[in-house]
C-alpha cells in the first residue's frame, strides 16, 4: 500500500492552474529528447548543510559521447513540492564557475568545465572538494572550496597518485582519504622501510605501465578462473585500496593550501595480503567497498580470498589501522555468503555492512548487519523483513539507520534502530510511488534521488522535524521537495502517460503484478498493438523508475501499449517468490508471464491481440528464446544478449557463481523428484492457439526452490534424463525446430556474461530453419548498449522490427 501523500507524484503531469491548451500542445518523446536529459546522481550534503553537490552526466549524439561533470544546489532555496513539473522558471539564469548557465528552476548550476569529473567529495572541514577526473587515464584531483559562493577553484591535480584512480572519499582529519588504483601485484617491495617501499611500488608500477603500453605484444596467459569480467579481461593488474595522505599546509591566514612535495600513497591490500584478488570486491552497482572510522585510526574493506572467485560470492569484511601493518588485518565478517558496504556509524560504537548467509547466490537476501567494535558481537537487524536492503546509510545520532527496499515496483525508505532484534523490529516506512536512493542524511535533513516512470531523476530535499528519526514514524517528517529542476524545460513538453499496475493469479494462484503504459494521445475506442517487455535477471524488476536503456515510455511513444509484469524472480515481492525462479528458468516464471498477458488482453479492450511482440535482455532475452520455442502467439521476438544454449553458456560466463546456483534441480519432496505436469493444465488462456501455446513448457508444479549441497555442472547431468538436468530442461536450443515467429537478434561483442556466442547460434539455426530474422551485432558493446549512437541504432532496429511484423500504422478502430 502506497501512503504519504505528500510522495503522490500527481503533479507529473501538472501544477494547478496550466491553461489546458498549453497541456495539448505536449507531444510524444523521442529517442533525441532521451539523449537530451541531464542524468542526475550522486549528492554529497556540505559540512556546513548549506550545499549539494551532486554529478549531471550530458550525452552527445554527435560526439557519440556522454562527459560528467559536478554540480551544486542550495539547501532549502526554491522548493517545489513533489517531484513536479514548474509551470515558469523564476528568476534570471546565472552563470556558473564553468562554461554553462545556471539552470532553470531550484538555483542548481555547474561548478566543473573539465574533460570529465565525478565522485565530487567534500572534505571534513569544508575546505576542499576532491573529485575523479576523466583526463588521460583517470586521476584524482583537488579543488578549493568556496562556502560562501557555493564555487570551486584552483583545481589542481594530486601528485604521485595511480594513474586510473577513483573512488576517493576522506578520513576525518581532512589531510588523509583512501581511493582504489590498478597496480601490478608484483609491485610490491620487501622493503623494511615504510617510504622506502610505498617509493619503490610507485616507480615498479609506472615502469611496468609503461613497458606494457610500448610491448606489440597483446596477448594474455590464463592461468585461473575469472579471467575476464563483465567487459573486459582483467589483464596484468589488480584494484587495490591506497591510503593517501594530503601534501598541504596551512598559509598564515590560516587557508588551505596544497605543498608541491610528493607524498605517496600506501597500498593496504598487496599482494601478500590479498593474493591475485581485487580490493575491493569488483561489483556492478554496488555499494562502496570499504570505510574510514571516525577517529581515522581504522580502516574497513571488503574482499573474496577464496581460491576459486568465479565460483564465490563470499566477500568478506577486513579491518586494520592504516597507518600500521597492512598484515595486520583482521577478518571481522562471518557469513558464509557476500558480506559487503561496511559503514561506521558516526560515535564509532558500530560497523555495518550488508550481509547474505549463502555462499554462490548472487541473489540471496540482503540483511543489514551491525557489528559491537567494542565486542566484536554481529547482530542482524533486518532478519524479519522479505525483501533486501538495497543501500542503507547510519542517521547523525548512531542509534538508528536508514535503507532502500524494492517493493512492488517502487524502492522504498526504511529506518531500523540499532537495537532492533527479531521481536521489535522498530521499521518506520516511507512509501512512495517511484524509486528513491543515494540517501545522504544530516541531523535534520535527508537528500536523495527520486525517478519515476515517468520522470527522470532529480534530487529532492526531504525536512525532519525530529533530530532521530528512527524514534518516530518515517511520514511524519516534514515535506519532502524537488531540490533540482534540470529537465523541467524538456518535461514539460512530453506526452507521457502514467504506469499503470494491476494484479492477476500467477502459476499456482500466486498473485503476480503487472504494469501497463497506453500511447500518448490514447483513443480508448482505437485498437494498439503491444510490446511485451521482459526484465532480466532473473532477480530484477519492472516497476515506477525511468531509464536511458530500455525506457517504456520511448516503447509506447510511437503508439505502442507497452505491457511489463513481473514473473517468480522479480525482487521486491519477499524472498520466497524471487526464489522460485532458480531451477525453474522456463517453469513458473513462464506461466506468469503468460497468464499475465492473458489477463490484460481481457481486462485492456483497446489491446489488439492480433498485434503483439515479446521483448527481453539478459534473463529476458533467455525467456524471449522460450517464448519463441514455446508458442507463436506473438507477431515478433526481440531477443538481445539472452541465453541460448545453456550448457555451452556455462563454459564461457565470466560468474561462474550464477549459473552454478541458477541450473541446480529443484529440491526433491519425500525422497522423489517433483511431479513435472504440462504447463497447459496450470493456465489455458492462450492454449487455443496454435501448437497450444503453453502447453509445451513444463513446469514444476509446486513452489520448489533449487537443491541447496551441491553446485551445478552440466557434465554432472549427463546420466541422467533431460527431465532431470536443468541444463537441457530449460534448453531453447533443445526446442529450436518449433521455432516460427520472426526473430531480431541483438549481441554484444564484450558481453562476457553472455558470450556473443549465444546469440551467433541462435541466429544460425533461425536462418537454417527458414524463420524469418534478423541480427543486429554490436562490436564495441557488452552486455548492455552504452554508446549513445549505437542506442540510437538499437531503438531503429527494434522499432522498426516491431512496426514491420505487426503492420503498424494507424492504431484501428
Amino acid at each position: 500500500m502506497k501512503i504519504a501523500a505528500h510522495f503522490l507524484l500527481s503533479s507529473l503531469l501538472f501544477v494547478a492552474g496550466v491553461p489546458s491548451a498549453f497541456a495539448q500542445q505536449k507531444r510524444p518523446m523521442t529517442f533525441a529528447d532521451l539523449m537530451a536529459m541531464k542524468r542526475v546522481s550522486d549528492p554529497q550534503i556540505s559540512p556546513s548543510g548549506k550545499w549539494v553537490l551532486f554529478s549531471v552526466t550530458e550525452v552527445s549524439l554527435e560526439k557519440n559521447s556522454k562527459v560528467n561533470h559536478l554540480w551544486v544546489v542550495p539547501l532549502g532555496g526554491v522548493r517545489e513540492q513533489g517531484l513536479g513539473i514548474r509551470e515558469q522558471s523564476q528568476g534570471a539564469r546565472a552563470q556558473g564557475s564553468g562554461s554553462r548557465e545556471q539552470g532553470q528552476g531550484g538555483g542548481e548550476r555547474q561548478v566543473t568545465s573539465g574533460v570529465g569529473e565525478s565522485n565530487g567529495r567534500f572534505s571534513p572541514d569544508g575546505k576542499w572538494v576532491m573529485y575523479s577526473s576523466a583526463e588521460g587515464e583517470g586521476q584524482l584531483w583537488l579543488a578549493k572550496w568556496n562556502e560562501a559562493t557555493g564555487t570551486l577553484s584552483d583545481d589542481q591535480m594530486l601528485p604521485s597518485i595511480p594513474a586510473g584512480a577513483d573512488g576517493a572519499i576522506w578520513a576525518p582529519d581532512s589531510n588523509h582519504f583512501l581511493f582504489t588504483a590498478p597496480v601490478y601485484p608484483e609491485c610490491e617491495s620487501k622493503a623494511a622501510d615504510v617510504a622506502k617501499r610505498v617509493h619503490e611500488e610507485a616507480l615498479c608500477n609506472l615502469e611496468h605501465a609503461q613497458a606494457e603500453k610500448k610491448s606489440p605484444v597483446k596477448a594474455q596467459i590464463f592461468e585461473s578462473l575469472l579471467y575476464r569480467h563483465w567487459d573486459h579481461y582483467e589483464g596484468k593488474t589488480r584494484s587495490h585500496i591506497f591510503w593517501g595522505t594530503l601534501p598541504r599546509v596551512r598559509d598564515a591566514d590560516s587557508s588551505a593550501s596544497l605543498r608541491n612535495d610528493k607524498v605517496e600513497p600506501k597500498d593496504l591490500t598487496p599482494a601478500s595480503v590479498v593474493g591475485d584478488h581485487e580490493a575491493p570486491t569488483y561489483s556492478v552497482g554496488g555499494p562502496l567497498g570499504y570505510a574510514i572510522s571516525p577517529d581515522g585510526k581504522e580502516v574497513a574493506y571488503e574482499v573474496n580470498l577464496d581460491k576459486v572467485p568465479a565460483e564465490s560470492t563470499n566477500n568478506d569484511i577486513f579491518v586494520l589501522n592504516p597507518e600500521g601493518d597492512v598484515h595486520a588485518a583482521k577478518k571481522v565478517s562471518t557469513s558464509p555468503g557476500s558480506d559487503d558496504g561496511p559503514q561506521y556509524s558516526p560515535d564509532g560504537k558500530w560497523l555495518a555492512w550488508r550481509s547474505q548467509a549463502r555462499n554462490g547466490y548472487e541473489s540471496d537476501k540482503f540483511d543489514l548487519v551491525v557489528m559491537d567494535r567494542g565486542t566484536g558481537i554481529i547482530r542482524n537487524l533486518t532478519k524479519p523483513w522479505t525483501d533486501w536492503v538495497d543501500e542503507f546509510v547510519w542517521v547523525p545520532r548512531s542509534d538508528g539507520l536508514l535503507f532502500t527496499f524494492p517493493s512492488s515496483g517502487d524502492e522504498s525508505i526504511a529506518s531500523v534502530p540499532v537495537d532492533a532484534n527479531d521481536h521489535n523490529t522498530g521499521h518506520g516506512l516511507l512509501m512512495h510511488e517511484g524509486e528513491l536512493g543515494s540517501i545522504v542524511v544530516t541531523s535534520n535533513v535527508m537528500v536523495g534521488t527520486q525517478m519515476t516512470a515517468e520522470r527522470a531523476t532529480e534530487l529532492f530535499e526531504y525536512d525532519s522535524a525530529h533530530l532521530n528519526p528512527v524514534t518516530t514514524a518515517m511520514n511524519e517528517w516534514g515535506g519532502e521537495w524537488t531540490l533540482t529542476h534540470t529537465n523541467d524545460d524538456l518535461f514539460r513538453q512530453l506526452d507521457l502517460p502514467k504506469m499503470e499496475s494491476f494484479w492477476f493469479p500467477g502459476a499456482n494462484g500466486t498473485k503476480v503484478e503487472g504494469f501497463l503504459i497506453r500511447p500518448p494521445n490514447f483513443d480508448p475506442a482505437k485498437k494498439y498493438p503491444l510490446k511485451f517487455l521482459i526484465h532480466g535477471g532473473p532477480q530484477g524488476a519492472w516497476g515506477d523508475a525511468w531509464s536511458y536503456r530500455w525506457n517504456p515510455e520511448l516503447f509506447a511513444a510511437d503508439g505502442y501499449v507497452v505491457v511489463m509484469i513481473n514473473p517468480r524472480g522479480s525482487t521486491g515481492y519477499g524472498q520466497k517468490f524471487l526464489e522460485e525462479v532458480s531451477g525453474d528458468w522456463g517453469g513458473r516464471p513462464y506461466i506468469d508471464l503468460m497468464k499475465g498477458l492473458d489477463y490484460a488482453e481481457a481486462k485492456y479492450p483497446f489491446i489488439d491481440k492480433s498485434r503483439e511482440c515479446a521483448l527481453g535482455a539478459s534473463y529476458g532475452g533467455f525467456m524471449a528464446n522460450w517464448v519463441l520455442t514455446h508458442t507463436d502467439r506473438f507477431k515478433c521476438i526481440v531477443t538481445h544478449d539472452g541465453m541460448y544454449n545453456p550448457q555451452a553458456a556455462f563454459g564461457d560466463t565470466d560468474e561462474l557463481w550464477f549459473n552454478e546456483w541458477e541450473f541446480r534441480p529443484l529440491a526433491k519432496a519425500n525422497g522423489k523428484g517433483l511431479g513435472v505436469r504440462e504447463q497447459g493444465s496450470e493456465t489455458q488462456g492462450s492454449g487455443s492457439r496454435a501448437q497450444g501455446s503453453e502447453g509445451k513448457s513444463k513446469g514444476d508444479g509446486g513452489d520448489a526452490v533449487v537443491e541447496q549441497a551441491k553446485p551445478a555442472r552440466p557434465w554432472d547431468f549427463y546420466d541422467r534424463p533431460a527431465s532431470e538436468d536443468p541444463f537441457r530442461k530449460w534448453s531453447p536450443m533443445l526446442n529450436i525446430r518449433n521455432a516460427k515467429t520472426p526473430t531480431l537478434v541483438v549481441h554484444g561483442q564484450r558481453d562476457y556474461r553472455l558470450d556473443v556466442s549465444e546469440g551467433l547460434q541462435l541466429f544460425t539455426a533461425l536462418q537454417l530453419q527458414g524463420v524469418p530474422s534478423k541480427m543486429l551485432y554490436f562490436p564495441d558493446e557488452g552486455h548492455w548498449v552504452l554508446k549513445p549512437q549505437n542506442s540510437e541504432l538499437w531503438y531503429k532496429t527494434v522499432n522498426a522490427w516491431c512496426d514491420k511484423w505487426t503492420g503498424k500504422g494507424s492504431a484501428s478502430r
